[in-house]
């Protein structure tokens, strides 16, 4: 017989990956119009429109060679374009185009059924409490990252 101990499966750094699985299942890219790390990439350049190529790195947690690969897969597509900054001709901002407005709109739709499934045990309440938790923890996360204030683990995994 085994027991479960409430401790550990419900530390929100197993919860968080279960959680995500469980949305990266639904949103495939059949379903969602395209692949969701596209998505990921595509909704970041809606929020910020002429961001610097390199700031989607940390935004993205993603390497740099693998930002440049998902820059032109969108690219491609035609959802958007990349510029030399006017300041800086070494640097490149990214904007997203009318085409890449409406994908991420079309997405977005289908999104909020997905969320309406993972999330049909919260109440309309909970759902913003938790976007507002997830959002403040995420921002206190990058943050620290920026500002070189994430500790190195006191604990090795199987030393």
């Amino acid at each position: 017989m085994t027991t479960e101990n409430p401790t550990r499966t419900m530390s929100p750094i197993l919860l968080l990956p279960r959680l995500s699985k469980q949305v990266i299942r639904r949103a495939n890219p059949e379903v969602i119009g395209m692949d969701l790390r596209l998505l990921l990439g595509l909704s970041y350049l809606g929020d910020h429109d002429g961001a610097p190529q390199h700031e989607l790195v940390d935004a993205l947690c993603i390497d740099a060679k693998n930002v440049v690969l998902l820059l032109n897969e969108l690219e491609d597509r035609g959802y958007l374009i990349r510029r030399r900054d006017a300041e800086d001709r070494r640097r490149h901002r990214v904007h997203i185009t009318p085409e890449g407005r409406a994908a991420l709109d079309r997405a977005n739709r289908v999104a909020e059924e997905i969320e309406d499934d993972v999330f049909r045990a919260l109440d309309a309440e909970e759902r913003a409490t938790l976007v507002s938790l997830l959002a403040r923890a995420l921002r206190g996360a990058e943050s620290a990252r920026r500002e070189g204030c994430v500790p190195e683990p006191t604990v090795g995994l199987g030393a």
